[in-house]
C-alpha cells in the first residue's frame, strides 16, 4: 500500500517544523488541545441513463482544518491554500473561536503508523483509466435492460476516490493514512400498465475495480435492481397492525443503524439527549442481542486504519447479551466523558469538524435456523430491503420504509407486498427479538450516513431475526441514510 507519511512533505512541502508552528499559533489563546487535519482527495465518476454517459467528471480537493478544544468548546477553520501563511490564519482564528485559561504547548511530533492496514489495495480505482470504469457500467446498463422487457429505465452511477490524509494533534502525535474508496449501483424502473416499479443495488468498498469480479460483477448487481422492480410489480398492499416481523439479513441492518446506532453515539449521550443516555450496565436488548461498531474489517466501506482524529479504529462492543455496554466516542465526548476513544471521530472532510459516527455496525449472529425463524411465524412481515428511515435520537422512535416485503403466512414466505413501513422504537424492539439467525450478512458497500450536515461511508449488518410485535403500516420516510 502507499505510504502517506510523506506525501505532504514531498508534495506540499509541508515539513514536521511547520506542523509545530502551526499548532503553536492554534494554541496562542489558549485551549486544551489543538490539532490540524490535511487532506488531498482525487475523485472520479460516471453517470449513465438511457444508455447513454451523461457525466463523467474528475476532481481534486485540497485543504486544511484547524480545530482547538478548550473544554466543551471547539473552535475550528479551514483553508483549501496550503501555503504557510495560510494555515497560519486559520490556526489564529480557531484559536480566538476556543480561547481559555489553559495554555500547552507541543512536545515534540512524532509520526506513528496506523496499527493495522484494513485495506491493502494494490491497484488503486483513480489510477485505472476511464475506459475500464465505462466499461463496468455498460455492462451494467445492458444487463439491466436484458432481463425484462418491462425494465423500461436504467441508471448506472459509477464514483471512486482516493484521500490522502495527515493529523497531527498538540499530544505530539502524526498519523498518516491512505484511504480508497469506490462504489457503483443500479437503479431500475419497471412498468406495466401504468404501474411504476423500482429497484436498486450495487457494491463496492475500499477496493479496487478488480473488486467486480465473480459474484460482484456489474452484471450480478443489475440483475438484482431488475428482480426488485419487476416483483414489485406484483405486489400487493402491505397489511397494518401489529404483527411479527422477521427482518433478512444483511440490508435491513440500516434499521438497527438508524434506530440503535445513532443514539449510542457519544455527543448524544454527554448531552444527555439520547433515549440511551445514562443507560451503561441496564438492559437495553433481548440476552440474545449483542451489536458492535467495527471499523477493522477487511476492504468495507466502512472501516478505516485510524478515524478522522487519528485514533486507530476498533471493533467495540456496544451492546452485549442485551447489556449496554458503552458508547461510540470521538476526542472532545470522550475527555468530557472521561471514558477511553473508540476510533470513531468523523468527518466529511477538511471543511467540517470532526463527530461521533459509526463505521460498520451491524448484529452479531445467533444459533438460530433462518428457516426455523420464517416457519416459526403465523402471520407476519418479511422485510428483505429498506429503503431508509428516520430516528428521533430522544425519544428512540422510528420510521422505515420496506423496499422489498412478503407476507408470512402459516410459516411460509408468500406475496410480495408494498408500501410497509415499520414504526417503532429501537430500545423497545431489540428487547422484543426472540430469535437472531446464524447467517449473519453484511450489507454490499454501498451505504452513506448523513449526520448534521455531513454524510460518511459506513456499512450496515444484521442476520435474520425475529422481532415478536412491531407496528406496519404509514407512510415511507425521507432516507436519512442512503444505500442507493
Amino acid at each position: 500500500m502507499p505510504q502517506t507519511d510523506t506525501f505532504f512533505r514531498d508534495t506540499f512541502g509541508v515539513a514536521p517544523d511547520d506542523l509545530e508552528r502551526y499548532i503553536a499559533a492554534a494554541l496562542s489563546e489558549g485551549g486544551d488541545y489543538a490539532d490540524l487535519y490535511f487532506e488531498h482527495t482525487t475523485t472520479s465518476s460516471i453517470v449513465v441513463d438511457e444508455s447513454l454517459v451523461k457525466t463523467a467528471t474528475e476532481g481534486i480537493s485540497l485543504g486544511c482544518g484547524v480545530r482547538v478544544l478548550a473544554g466543551e468548546q471547539t473552535g475550528y477553520a479551514y483553508t483549501d491554500d496550503l501555503a504557510p501563511e495560510k494555515i497560519l490564519k486559520v490556526a489564529r482564528i480557531a484559536a480566538r473561536i476556543a480561547s481559555g485559561p489553559a495554555r500547552i504547548s507541543t512536545v515534540g511530533l512524532s509520526a506513528a503508523n496506523p496499527p493495522g492496514n484494513f485495506y491493502p489495495v494494490a491497484s488503486p480505482p483513480t489510477e485505472r483509466v476511464l475506459a475500464e470504469k465505462l466499461s463496468l457500467v455498460r455492462r451494467a446498463d445492458e444487463a439491466a435492460r436484458a432481463y425484462d422487457a418491462r425494465i423500461r429505465e436504467v441508471r448506472v452511477g459509477y464514483g471512486d476516490q482516493i484521500r490522502h490524509v495527515l493529523i497531527a494533534g498538540s499530544d505530539g502525535r502524526i498519523v498518516a493514512d491512505f484511504q480508497p474508496l469506490v462504489r457503483l449501483s443500479v437503479f431500475t424502473i419497471a412498468r406495466e400498465n401504468g404501474n411504476f416499479q423500482s429497484g436498486t443495488y450495487g457494491g463496492g468498498g475500499r477496493v479496487g475495480l478488480d473488486f467486480f469480479q465473480g459474484e460482484n460483477q456489474p452484471e450480478n448487481y443489475a440483475r438484482e435492481a431488475a428482480r426488485q422492480a419487476i416483483v414489485q410489480l406484483g405486489a400487493r398492499e402491505a397489511p397494518a397492525g401489529e404483527m411479527e416481523v422477521v427482518l433478512a439479513p444483511g440490508w435491513p441492518g440500516i434499521l438497527l443503524h438508524e434506530a440503535i446506532g445513532h443514539g449510542l453515539e457519544a455527543d448524544f449521550n454527554r448531552k444527555g439527549i439520547s433515549a440511551f443516555s445514562g443507560r451503561i450496565g441496564q438492559r437495553v436488548a433481548s440476552e440474545i442481542c449483542t451489536v458492535v461498531d467495527d471499523g477493522t474489517v477487511l476492504y468495507r466501506r466502512g472501516s478505516l486504519n485510524v478515524d478522522d482524529e487519528g485514533a486507530p479504529t476498533h471493533k467495540t462492543v456496544l451492546i452485549e447479551k442485551g447489556i449496554l455496554q458503552g458508547y461510540l466516542q470521538d476526542k472532545l465526548s470522550s475527555d468530557v466523558m472521561k471514558s477511553s476513544r473508540t476510533g470513531n471521530g468523523r468527518r466529511e472532510s477538511f471543511e467540517h469538524i470532526p463527530m461521533p459516527r459509526m463505521t460498520n455496525t451491524y448484529m452479531l449472529a445467533g444459533k438460530d435456523d433462518p428457516e426455523e425463524i420464517v416457519r416459526s411465524v403465523k402471520r407476519g412481515l418479511y422485510a428483505v430491503y429498506f429503503g431508509g428511515g428516520q430516528v428521533d435520537i430522544t425519544s428512540g422512535k422510528f420510521v422505515f420504509s420496506a423496499s422489498e416485503a412478503y407476507l408470512i403466512e402459516e410459516g411460509k414466505i408468500t406475496a410480495p407486498v408494498k408500501g410497509a413501513t415499520l414504526i417503532g422504537d429501537g430500545p423497545t424492539s431489540l428487547t422484543r427479538v426472540t430469535a437472531v439467525g446464524n447467517d449473519l450478512r453484511l450489507d454490499p458497500g454501498i451505504g452513506t450516513c448523513g449526520k448534521d450536515g455531513q454524510s460518511v461511508p459506513v456499512g450496515v449488518g444484521i442476520p435474520t431475526i425475529k422481532v415478536s410485535q412491531m407496528t406496519v403500516g404509514g407512510t415511507a420516510p425521507r432516507a436519512a441514510t442512503s444505500f442507493t
